[in-house]
């Protein structure tokens, strides 16, 4: 009987959080769905006849909404290969080769976790201006290209990669190169997805850092041109809160696809 008190207590619990984390989201969509109502006045009264997708389409009549997806894509398509990548070859000698100072270099990448964001944008702010990349994609993509925690991360799912794997290409006169593209990496693939969605969502809800670097508002990422669609359209929070829907359903479109993977990732890190 203790034990089911237990259970149903626990689930209560659940269901709690469950509420207040999705109230935020669900509140967001019921004010793009419902034109002309006081964001203030929640809990709306809520029709039928009332739901509406004019915010949806108001937002795409006023803004070119369909160029800010494309610079987003394009902004976060990079990002993410580029830190996949960057990541996956900066952690595997790092698990698996031997040579002199690896303890050591290792310890100085994780060490840099401590700079603050603020004080690293400022650096790569200053570096990308000297090397003439402002106001381009490139100028925004390079400084994400690289993230310590997905090195940490992919470096712990090739710990837990046997060395027989290694030498069994080694045997059959694979070179270390084509044994890291091979043999380890199709392995690691949980790991890889943790690091596409964190990457992702990161670059993809990112504001700050294109609206410092991009000069032309036509490129910004839809972020940034979200805030600033708050800025002229704060009096219709709708039009907002639609672009808002708009900007998260690729994320949640992007987890469904590798939630698997990336429960199995998130694990497999932990225990390495």
């Amino acid at each position: 009987m203790n034990r089911k008190i237990k259970k149903t207590f626990t689930y209560l619990i659940l269901i709690c959080i469950s509420v207040i984390m999705v109230g935020p989201f669900l509140w967001l969509l019921l004010s793009s769905l419902l034109p002309n109502t006081n964001v203030y006045d929640f809990p709306y009264n809520v029709k039928l006849q009332s739901f509406s997708i004019s915010n949806f389409t108001g937002v795409f009549e006023f803004v070119d909404f369909g160029s800010y997806i494309w610079n987003t894509v394009l902004i976060s398509g990079a990002s993410v290969f580029l830190n996949a990548l960057i990541a996956s070859m900066t952690a595997y000698p790092l698990a698996k080769l031997n040579f002199k100072g690896k303890d050591i270099l290792f310890t100085i990448i994780i060490s840099a976790m401590i700079i603050p964001s603020t004080a690293a944008m400022v650096v790569n702010y200053l570096t990308i201006t000297k090397l003439g990349l402002s106001d381009s994609y490139l100028g925004v993509i390079l400084p994400t290209s690289v993230t310590i925690f997905n090195i940490f991360n992919m470096r712990q799912a090739f710990l837990n990669i046997p060395d027989s794997i290694r030498e069994s290409g080694r045997m059959d006169g694979a070179s270390e190169l084509r044994i890291f593209f091979s043999l380890i990496m199709p392995m690691v693939k949980p790991s890889i997805a943790v690091v596409v969605l964190f990457q992702f969502m990161a670059s993809w809800n990112d504001f700050l850092w294109p609206m410092i670097v991009l000069n032309s508002t036509n490129k910004y990422p839809l972020s940034a041109a979200l805030t600033m669609l708050n800025g002229q359209f704060a009096y219709n929070f709708g039009w907002v809160a639609a672009g808002t829907v708009l900007s998260i359903l690729p994320t949640l479109f992007i987890f469904v696809l590798t939630q698997d993977m990336f429960v199995d990732g998130v694990s497999g890190a932990n225990k390495g």
